[in-house]
């Protein structure tokens, strides 16, 4: 009798660990030459907690049977409020001295997408994103019409000033001064990004980002752009992406993975890598990180480094900076 009562209590905790949902988040804080030796103990000690942080807002929606689009949208606020990172405060500063923010989401159940790009007073532009996705009948909205739109919703606003960072300031006038050319002076994409998958095996993606130090004549890169830096269908996978925005607007490198994933039958991992391999012929840098219903947790990246972090409801979780990482 005693033998049946411990084979039944065995059982129904096998089915219930069966039942338990499944779920993956990835995230990434930005790729581009992000070497020990350029790190200091205590910026790598910083990103590090931020990128555990993300990851922890992010799983706690998830581990709570949330949405994959609530999660990615939970972490990517954590690091745009942080200035480690090139997203909300701690933005790169326009040629002209401006704060101007982009940022994008998407469903993978449906395909349903928001956008906004040169946004300059929502404290969380993946927030904003969101909302035009689910509160406007467009996807994308753009400088004085996105922050009106903010206004409108009820979003939280700050000064500019916020978004504004003295090492920010330091890298433009740099750049300035050195006349080192079109891009970031430190060679480092901080865009931040978040894909993820629930227990319901939908996929999610957002992306945030200031964009590149010292851009001009209104520049908008990859990140809010929907199929180059942002990308999420339930059929393949979800993407996020950090770099040399113009290269993967000229890729469609989001929706490029996701293709290979569905019409070729290749992994989230395999599609991120052939494709950033073709970036790389092209002259383009940067990485992705990927999940897909199957939850998958990968990423793929062409430079030295790339701050990104990951957790299933396995138990797994990794932060890593550098290439030698793993």
């Amino acid at each position: 009798m005693r033998f049946l009562f411990f084979l039944g209590a065995v059982l129904m905790s096998s089915s219930a660990a069966q039942a338990a949902p499944k779920w993956t988040l990835v995230i990434h804080g930005g790729a581009g030459v992000i070497e020990r030796e350029r790190l200091t103990h205590e910026q790598d000690k910083e990103i590090r907690k931020a990128l555990d942080q993300a990851l922890e807002a992010g799983s706690r929606v998830l581990g709570q049977g949330g949405s994959s689009l609530d999660a990615v949208e939970a972490a990517v606020k954590v690091l745009e409020d942080d200035p480690n990172f090139n997203a909300g405060r701690g933005a790169v500063f326009t040629y002209e001295g401006r704060n101007e923010l982009d940022a994008a989401i998407m469903d993978g159940r449906t395909r349903a997408a928001g956008a906004v790009a040169r946004a300059t007073r929502t404290r969380n532009p993946v927030s904003l994103a969101r909302a035009v996705m689910e509160k406007s009948p467009h996807v994308f909205l753009s400088a004085e019409g996105a922050d009106q739109f903010s206004i409108e919703q009820g979003l939280p606003q700050v000064d500019p000033s916020w978004f504004s960072t003295p090492e920010r300031k330091r890298q433009l006038d740099e750049m300035k001064a050195k006349k080192v050319g079109w891009y970031d002076v430190d060679l480092k994409y901080g865009t931040v990004g978040a894909v993820a998958v629930d227990g319901n095996g939908h996929v999610a993606a957002a992306t945030s980002t200031g964009g590149l130090t010292g851009k001009r004549w209104g520049r908008i890169g990859d990140s809010p752009v929907i199929g180059a830096g942002t990308y999420a269908d339930d059929r393949a996978c979800a993407i996020s992406a950090t770099g040399a925005g113009e290269y993967f607007i000229r890729l469609g490198v989001a929706h490029e993975i996701c293709a290979r994933v569905r019409l070729k039958g290749e992994t989230p991992k395999q599609a991120a890598d052939a494709v950033l391999a073709e970036l790389g012929t092209l002259g383009g840098t940067g990485g992705v990180i990927v999940t897909g219903p199957g939850g998958n947790a990968d990423w793929s990246f062409n430079t030295p480094g790339m701050y990104r972090a990951k957790a299933t409801s396995d138990g797994v979780k990794k932060i890593a900076i550098y290439g030698d990482e793993g």
